[in-house]
């Protein structure tokens, strides 16, 4: 079987004996010898194929990445070809690492760019997840003493991965070794280089933040990748391993904006402490090597380790952990959903709770890739400083117990009603059109959703996550969006007269035509490129604090 790469073509499917497609007569033959079999994958930046070499003996199988550019700028055209040459070179030189796919050819073909590498046969780790079930303390330890090994030899040829989640480690079919997969080096310079260059013209879900929600750091979503940005990404991945549960939708404390997660699991307080100190929300107190990782790992326990411990944190004990740890785990039994746990982090005490079975990873119809086999819902949590008790803030998941999220297209009555039952978490739904003024929408969860002409006049939305979002002429008038963040979103032509946007994280974001007359953008990170598409007047505030007239 022949597949046609064509994305216009409306039967892709050909016999392998013939060089055009019958359907719609493009070449089945990719740079005259990649002959594409089937799709496996699609993303936002490109499509994945499983290929056969035809030119050489055995027609062994390979992988086809097609990274499609969106643009026909010329000048956007040659910078991203001479970023993707410099990139592949670059995944050429770390392919030679047994635990990295080689990199085969790489090519260009009407603006669009390939990769050709070798194809790697196994289950990822998040398909282990899905089908046998969370992973105990020894199986996690064994995939961060691999994937260590992995990411330091690649900060020693100083690349960063970018995209390390469980979706791209694979464990190897024929030796079961771990490989990791995807790497977001070329997908990163290509698509900056059509960001700033073709005029930020693209619609939100086409405008590419490398890497993944909840697994990517802050600095990786403000495009300021470091070393650190992937040992984030890999604690990100073990928890998942250990909760079956993506780690955005774990909840953060609101004080220090870390990942509230080890009321969830039970692993000894070395390993939580060594994730605790990988997951740090800040650069600066995190792990700033995988060799460094790898000292605490298997550090003597008698030596003083390199984190602080936490004398209040509330000991697990022994018999907890069994040796049966290193055994593949069944799939678990659904665990009871208490209205509320009680949890304290860093200054606060950690009240000590009785063990629970895992959630079961349930699979979640009509979500997108980042939630598929997760479950839907999370208990709220408080926390406790000082004696008094607060509301702890679940960033991207604050519903009511046994609440499912919602998705697709939402009528007003249905988002009023989910909202009003403690849903905030409406990422990547369609609200478009919907009236909805005056709401207090405070810390919503919205990033990637449809809001195209939504009325949102006067609304609070403090705090809120409209990353990657599609507001297109949308009513913001006098809205509170101080301290959203509007990375990658697409405000193009919205009316955001008299809106506070102080502090507001703008950066990507695509402003052209937008109404700002009377904003205000104190501290916003946003660049004058982006203000100048925008329409200002005399009474805007500018980040600096002062008119945009003086």
């Amino acid at each position: 079987m022949s597949y046609c790469i064509n994305p216009a073509c409306p039967k892709p499917q050909n016999p392998d004996t013939i060089d055009r497609c019958l359907a719609c007569g493009a070449p089945l033959l990719l740079h005259d010898r990649y002959r594409v079999v089937k799709v496996l994958g699609k993303g936002g930046f490109g499509t994945t194929f499983l290929a056969k070499n035809a030119v050489l003996p055995g027609n062994p199988v390979c992988t086809v990445k097609q990274l499609r550019l969106g643009s026909k700028d010329p000048q956007v055209i040659k910078r991203a070809s001479t970023l993707f040459r410099r990139e592949a070179a670059t995944l050429g030189k770390i392919g030679n690492h047994p635990q990295v796919p080689s990199l085969i050819d790489y090519f260009e073909t009407n603006n669009q760019f390939y990769l050709v590498q070798e194809y790697v046969q196994g289950l990822t780790l998040k398909q282990e997840v899905q089908k046998l079930g969370c992973f105990g303390e020894t199986q996690v330890r064994s995939v961060l003493d691999e994937i260590l090994l992995v990411l330091r030899y690649l900060q020693q040829q100083e690349v960063i991965h970018r995209d390390i989640k469980p979706a791209n480690i694979i464990r190897r079919q024929i030796d079961r070794r771990l490989v990791l997969i995807d790497f977001g080096a070329v997908k990163a310079e290509v698509s900056q280089t059509v960001m700033l260059l073709d005029g930020g013209s693209q619609l939100p879900n086409t405008c590419f933040a490398i890497g993944t929600p909840g697994f990517a750091p802050r600095e990786q979503i403000a495009l300021q990748p470091v070393y650190a940005s992937d040992i984030y990404a890999l604690g990100a991945t073990c928890l998942y391993l250990l909760t079956g549960e993506s780690p955005r939708r774990l909840g953060c404390d609101p004080m220090t904006g870390e990942i509230i997660w080890r009321d969830r699991v039970t692993v000894s307080d070395r390993l939580a402490a060594i994730l605790d100190k990988m997951l740090k929300p800040l650069v600066h107190y995190r792990y700033q090597s995988a060799e460094e990782v790898l000292e605490d790992l298997h550090r003597d326990p008698a030596v003083t380790p390199s984190f602080p411990t936490d004398a209040t944190v509330a000991e697990i004990t022994a018999g907890d952990l069994t040796a049966d740890d290193d055994r593949e785990p069944e799939v678990p039994a659904p665990r009871p959903r208490p209205a509320q746990v009680e949890v304290e982090r860093s200054n606060y005490s950690v009240l000590a709770a009785q063990p629970r079975p895992i959630s079961t990873v349930e699979k979640s119809e009509g979500m997108d890739s980042f939630y598929t086999g997760l479950s839907s819902a999370t208990p709220s949590r408080s926390l406790v400083r000082n004696g008094k008790k607060a509301m702890a803030v679940d960033w991207q998941d604050t519903r009511v117990a046994d609440t499912s999220q919602p998705s697709g297209k939402l009528t007003l009555s249905a988002f009023k009603s989910a909202y009003s039952e403690g849903i905030r978490d409406f990422a990547d739904c369609d609200l478009s059109g919907l009236d909805l003024p005056k709401l207090d929408l405070a810390q919503i969860n919205l990033y990637g959703s449809k809001l195209i002409r939504t009325n949102l006049k006067g609304s609070n939305l403090y705090k809120a996550d409209l990353s990657s979002s599609g507001l297109n002429a949308a009513n913001l008038q006098h809205a509170n969006l101080s301290h959203a963040y509007l990375y990658y979103s697409n405000l193009s032509e919205a009316d955001l007269r008299g809106a506070d946007l102080s502090n507001a994280y703008l950066k990507y974001a695509n402003l052209r035509g937008a109404n700002l007359c009377g904003a205000n953008l104190t501290n916003a990170k946003i660049t004058p490129e982006q203000l100048a598409l925008a329409k200002t007047n005399w009474r805007t505030i500018l980040p600096n604090g002062k008119s945009s007239w003086l």
